[in-house]
């Protein structure tokens, strides 16, 4: 149980950890304007525009990676698979942000593959 939840943390810390380089672009971009992010974050481009667009999918899968999590140990759905494909899933998302920033697409369609699979897997393996 204790791995699914330190999974679960860290697919809730990841959306956090992938804005340091939207904000390093933004910082580039004539320094970070606090006053109005998502208007200078609109301007972003290259290195910029794609670290944008990983800090925005990162909480787009947690909106699927994180019910299920909760599903499973709701359940006590918590054996050695659902463990595995937490683990699998949250590999797969540090990849995809890297992956993002390097501008390597067919890895990074892959690895989502995998992370979006696993989230919908850890779902179905709590069906009785």
């Amino acid at each position: 149980m204790t791995i699914l939840i330190v999974c679960l943390f860290l697919a809730l810390l990841l959306p956090i950890l992938a804005k340091g380089p939207v904000a390093y672009a933004m910082a580039k971009l004539g320094g970070y304007n606090n006053n109005h992010p998502r208007e200078q974050q609109s301007k972003l481009t290259g290195f910029g525009a794609r670290a944008l667009a990983a800090h925005q999918n990162a909480f787009e899968s947690v909106i699927l990676f994180a019910p299920a999590i909760i599903l499973a140990l709701a359940t006590g759905n918590i054996q050695q698979e659902i463990v595995v494909l937490a683990v699998v899933h949250v590999i797969a998302r540090l990849l995809y942000n890297i992956f993002y920033l390097l501008d390597i697409s067919p890895l990074r369609s892959i690895v989502w593959v995998i992370a979006t699979f696993c989230s919908f897997t850890i779902v179905l393996q709590c069906i009785p």
